[in-house]
């Protein structure tokens, strides 16, 4: 996985409940640090990323949908809060909502995205995305749904 998202290399994708903190909260607020991430492989694919990085929203719970894009801003950076040293964050800030949400039951059902870690990983919080899978749900976004 490339960095360089600014070349359309694809960039990650970040999960959360919207009843933690939603796409429109990070709206309002412009930026939030990213934190709390636990799981041993969310946190390597967390300590990959690099400032400029492109990042699929990911609303978790009952929405269970990619619904906004964001920039890492800053970081990774140590998690002062984590006493065992593991834990990073990153800020990001919002970029765009996407025109409409992709659900996760619309990316199963695409061919394209089937054997995409969300669909084989689903707990898995924070997740690479490549340039085919980005461009997919750009497109997904852009049409009606079935």
């Amino acid at each position: 996985m490339v960095s360089d998202s600014a070349a359309g290399r694809g960039g990650w994708l970040f999960k959360e409940e919207p009843g933690c903190y939603s796409y429109a909260d990070l709206e309002r607020d412009g930026t939030t640090v990213w934190e709390g991430v636990t799981n041993s492989l969310a946190l390597q694919n967390l300590r990959r990323l690099r400032k400029g990085d492109r990042v699929l929203y990911y609303h978790t719970g009952k929405e269970k949908a990619v619904v906004g894009e964001m920039r890492v801003v800053r970081g990774p950076e140590p998690d002062p809060r984590d006493r065992s040293g593991k834990a990073v964050t990153v800020e990001v800030r919002a970029v765009r909502r996407l025109p409409a949400p992709v659900s996760l039951a619309r990316i199963k059902q695409d061919p394209q995205l089937s054997d995409w870690d969300l669909v084989r990983l689903p707990r898995l919080s924070v997740l690479p995305v490549n340039g085919a899978q980005w461009q997919r749900i750009e497109e997904l976004s852009r049409t009606e749904q079935d």
